[in-house]
């Protein structure tokens, strides 16, 4: 009798990948570390050759940056790259909101008020404001079905995770944020995509503010030479 192969020994490279990513995310490889190939083929259990395939494609997505030395650091936060990324993320968005208000039938606004409400249980808790917070996006991004607007997205998603938890830090900015999300749906349940295109922009508009606000206060200057940036305090 023949069993079938593990999960990672399926995966090969895309799990070392989706593993590693999965760990800038959520910082378990915190901003600016170093990282170290034996360790981490070691505590992923997998050969040197996967390992470095799942890096380089994390080193073109720019989660990584290259050391002239040859080593590799998790790319540092920094409140300019947050900026930046809001910026393009608040155009999409309201692309994505327009289009989802021209698009929503009966029960796709019953699933968007079911998340709001969710939204709104959670919305004391940093974690669950953020989690269900973006659930909204994803949802209205779904009923939206614009193609090219949810691919740019994906290609940016990896950054704005990392960024996403600075967003929602204060109980003012959560409380912001859950009226502003159910500004949108109400635009969308009108079918009005004017409204909600702006309101969504805002929206994101006001999460670039408060990101790179808590980035200016929670950051310190790196003290690595390798590379520029900040790091975290811890």
């Amino acid at each position: 009798m023949t069993t079938s192969p593990s999960p990672r020994r399926r995966s090969g490279a895309q799990f070392v990948y989706e593993e590693l990513l999965a760990r800038i995310q959520d910082m378990r490889l915190e901003p600016g570390r170093r990282l170290h190939e034996t360790e981490l083929a070691t505590s992923l259990g997998v050969s040197r050759t996967p390992l470095r395939e799942a890096l380089r494609l994390l080193l073109a997505e720019e989660l990584l940056e290259q050391l002239p030395t040859g080593g590799m650091v998790v790319r540092r936060l920094t409140p300019r790259d947050a900026a930046e990324l809001y910026a393009v993320r608040a155009r999409l968005e309201g692309l994505v909101a327009a289009a989802a208000a021209d698009r929503a039938t009966p029960g796709d606004v019953d699933r968007l008020t079911a998340l709001l409400h969710r939204n709104e249980a959670l919305a004391g808790l940093a974690d669950g404001a953020m989690e269900s917070g973006h659930a909204i996006h994803v949802e209205l991004e779904r009923i939206a079905d614009h193609a090219w607007a949810s691919r740019v997205l994906a290609q940016i998603e990896g950054q704005l995770a990392r960024y996403r938890r600075f967003s929602n830090a204060s109980p003012e900015r959560r409380e912001a944020a859950l009226a502003e999300h159910r500004g949108i749906i109400d635009a969308v349940a009108a079918g009005d995509p004017v409204t909600a295109g702006i309101r969504s922009e805002e929206h994101v508009l006001a999460a670039r503010e408060a990101t790179v606000a808590e980035l200016e206060v929670s950051l310190v200057p790196s003290s690595d030479a390798g590379s520029s940036g900040s790091l975290p305090r811890s």
